[in-house]
Formats: structure tokens, C-alpha cells, sequence
């Protein structure tokens, strides 16, 4: 009950009604989002490759960094512009079921990202050549989630 009223809040709130207002406010929140996912989804692949061994030759510790900002803005960008597309249909959009397995799958990555911050990666500065186990792990299941989100999401449109 409470993801439905949640819903309802969203659909008929400003942002929901300038999201279906017509112009093209969706059409810039859409191209929005697919900027923030080429920001978050082309430097986190790069960053689990090089967590997993490939890329041998960029340094692992600066590359981790660097990328790890761009995917962090990307994050950002992915995130408030779908909260804002979600809003323009969000009582269809919260009981179908891809959107659901999409919304799962997005807490799975963030939560992948807030352990590897949080413990994985700890002490990532002094790694040479040895990633630990865990930040491989968690460097797989990125490989994994992110672009199932992507698939999962344009999936939306056709179940």
C-alpha cells in the first residue's frame, strides 16, 4: 500500500506534471539519463576489467580513482533523471514487473558499490599487482549488475 500511495504522490506531484506537461522536458530528461548511464556504465566496466587483471599496463590505483569519479557523476545524473521519468507514469511503472526487477537490480549495484567503498576496497592505495578477492568479487557482480540494468530497463517497453 505504501509503494502505491508513494506512487500517486509521485505521479501528480510538479515533477510529474511537468514530466507529461509535453515540450521537451522529457525528451531532455530522457537524453539526461542516457548520458548519466554512458558516464556511470562506460568507466565502471573499465574499472571492474582492470579490478579483475585486464589492463595490466594502466595503473591500478589512479585508475580506479579517475573512473570511480566519472561513474560517481554518472551515478548522479542516472539516478535524479530517473527519478524524474519514473514520475511521469509512476503508478503504471511501480506494479510492472521489469521495473521492479530493474529497481532490485539498481539496489544491488549500490549496494555492490557501498560494500566495495566500505570494505572490499579498503586499503586499494597500496595494491600492487594482488586485488584481493573481495574487490574481484565485487568488480564481477558490477560486470554483471550494471548492464542487466540497462537491458532490464529497455525491457520496460516490450513486457
Amino acid at each position: 500500500m505504501a509503494i502505491a500511495s508513494a506512487a500517486v504522490a509521485l505521479e501528480s506531484s510538479a515533477l510529474g506534471d511537468w514530466m507529461r506537461g509535453g515540450g521537451l522536458s522529457y525528451a531532455f530528461v530522457n537524453v539526461s539519463h542516457l548520458l548519466g548511464l554512458g558516464l556511470l556504465l562506460g568507466p565502471a566496466l573499465l574499472m571492474d576489467l582492470r579490478l579483475l587483471g585486464a589492463g595490466r599496463a594502466f595503473p591500478l590505483v589512479e585508475t580506479v580513482r579517475t573512473l570511480g569519479r566519472i561513474a560517481a557523476v554518472g551515478v548522479a545524473i542516472a539516478v535524479c533523471s530517473g527519478v524524474a521519468l519514473f514520475a511521469a507514469d509512476a503508478v503504471a511503472l511501480s506494479g510492472h514487473p521489469v521495473m521492479r526487477v530493474k529497481l532490485a537490480l539498481v539496489l544491488v549495484a549500490l549496494a555492490n558499490v557501498a560494500l566495495f567503498h566500505a570494505w572490499a576496497g579498503r586499503g586499494r592505495d597500496a595494491w600492487a599487482a594482488d586485488v584481493p578477492m573481495a574487490a574481484r568479487v565485487s568488480a564481477a557482480v558490477s560486470l554483471l549488475a550494471w548492464p542487466a540494468i540497462v537491458v532490464a530497463g529497455r525491457m520496460i517497453a516490450y513486457v
